[in-house]
């Protein structure tokens, strides 16, 4: 993938975070992914996979599920067998919010475990419409609809 020469530059490593080992920009967190060096874990709900779009190979494992949002009563048991204790998972959810507390989680679990900064979907613009302000799409990585 090229960087058009009006993009800004994408960050080689991860910013640091507070209970977590860091943000990653969903450009690094796919280059980790692709080299063998992390789990992309999908912490969004099975809804929005199911209906905005899934990252192909992505592990999913819900932080909270629809229609209530409530915690996930499998996410420990889910996140340790998809990424063991001492292994790299990088967390995507629709914004990059849920997946700093399922990160923070997963940490506690022995997990060295990154949150992906934009999320899947970037932030929400003037309308309120996302998927024009950044996000993993919007970035042209690799998804898929239903």
């Amino acid at each position: 993938m090229t960087t058009p020469p009006h993009a800004p530059a994408v960050p080689a490593t991860p910013r640091p975070a507070e209970g977590y080992a860091g943000d990653v920009t969903p450009q690094l967190a796919w280059q980790w992914v692709q080299a063998g060096q992390a789990v992309l874990v999908d912490v969004r709900s099975d809804a929005e996979r199911e209906w905005v779009g899934q990252v192909p190979g992505a592990v999913p494992v819900a932080w909270k599920q629809w229609p209530a949002m409530a915690l996930n009563a499998d996410f420990d048991a889910r996140m340790r067998a998809a990424v063991p204790a001492g292994g790299r998972a990088v967390l995507l959810c629709r914004s990059g919010v849920r997946s700093i507390a399922a990160a923070r989680r997963a940490t506690e679990l022995g997990i060295i475990a990154y949150n992906i900064l934009e999320g899947f979907e970037g932030d929400a613009d003037a309308q309120g419409q996302r998927g024009k302000r950044g996000g993993w799409r919007f970035h042209g990585l690799p998804w898929r609809q239903g």
